[in-house]
C-alpha cells in the first residue's frame, strides 16, 4: 500500500512541475506586457511609432515576452509527458499538441525578432531621418509592422490549436480535472479569434475582448492546475502516512 501511494505521488510531480512552469510563464509574459509602451491607437502608425521610437526598454520588454512564452512552452512539454496518453484519440491529440506548441514557440521567436528588434530600429531610423527621407523610412517601418501582423496572426492560430488539443486530451484522459481542459480549450479558441482579427485588421479595437478573455482564461486554468496538483500531492502524502501507520 505504501509503495502504491508513493508511486502515485511521484506520478503527480510532473503535473505540479508543468503547472509551476505554465503559471510562471504567464506571469512573466504579463509583466513584460505591462511594461510595453502604450499611449496611442496601435493601428495609428504615425502616432504609435513616435512612442515606440522614444522607448528605451523596447528590446528588453520583447525579450521578456519571449522568455515568458518559452517558459509556457516548456510547461506544455512537461504537461505532455504528465498526461502520458497511451492510445486512442488522446494519444494523437497529445502528440499533435506538443508539435503545435513547438511550432508556436518558433513563430513567437520570429515575431519578437521582427517586432522587438526589426521594428524598433526601423522606427528609430524614421524618427531621426532627414525630412526628405521621412516618407521612405516610414514606409519601411510600416512594412515591418505588417510583417508583425502576419507572424502574430499565425502564431495565434498555432498556439491556439495547441491549447485546444491539450484541453481536449485532458478532458478525455480524466487525469487532471476535466474543467481545466474545458477552460484550456476555450482559451485556445480565443487565440484563434485573435489570429483572425490581427490578420484581417491588425491591432484593432475588435481584438480587445478576445484578448482580455484569453488572458483571464489562461490565468484561471493555470492557477487551477497548480492548486489541483498541490492538493493531490498533499492528499497523497496524507494517504501514505495513514497507510504506513496501519
Amino acid at each position: 500500500m505504501v509503495t502504491q501511494a508513493a508511486s502515485a505521488g511521484v506520478g503527480r510531480d510532473p503535473v505540479r512541475a508543468a503547472a509551476v512552469l505554465l503559471l510562471a510563464g504567464v506571469l512573466v509574459t504579463a509583466i513584460a506586457g505591462f511594461l510595453h509602451p502604450e499611449g496611442a491607437d496601435a493601428n495609428d502608425h504615425p502616432a504609435i511609432f513616435v512612442i515606440y521610437a522614444a522607448s528605451h526598454s523596447w528590446i528588453a520588454v520583447h525579450l521578456g515576452q519571449f522568455i515568458g512564452m518559452a517558459i509556457i512552452t516548456f510547461g506544455l512539454v512537461v504537461l505532455f509527458f504528465s498526461l502520458d496518453a497511451a492510445d486512442g484519440i488522446a494519444l494523437w491529440l497529445n502528440r499533435f499538441a506538443l508539435l503545435s506548441a513547438g511550432v508556436a514557440l518558433a513563430l513567437y521567436a520570429v515575431l519578437q525578432a521582427v517586432d522587438g528588434v526589426g521594428l524598433k530600429h526601423a522606427v528609430d531610423a524614421w524618427a531621426s531621418a532627414q525630412p526628405g527621407d521621412k516618407a521612405v523610412r516610414f514606409d519601411a517601418a510600416e512594412a515591418i509592422r505588417w510583417l508583425e501582423w502576419a507572424v502574430r496572426s499565425y502564431h495565434s492560430f498555432v498556439f491556439g490549436l495547441a491549447l485546444i488539443m491539450f484541453g481536449v486530451a485532458i478532458a478525455l484522459l480524466h487525469r487532471i480535472p476535466r474543467p481545466i481542459g474545458y477552460l484550456m480549450t476555450l482559451s485556445g479558441l480565443c487565440y484563434l479569434v485573435q489570429g483572425w482579427i490581427i490578420g484581417a485588421s491588425g491591432f484593432s479595437s475588435a481584438n480587445q475582448i478576445p484578448t482580455l478573455l484569453g488572458i483571464v482564461l489562461i490565468l484561471a486554468w493555470t492557477v487551477w492546475l497548480l492548486i489541483a496538483a498541490l492538493r493531490t500531492k498533499a492528499t497523497t502524502r496524507h494517504g501514505t502516512t495513514t497507510k504506513a501507520r496501519l
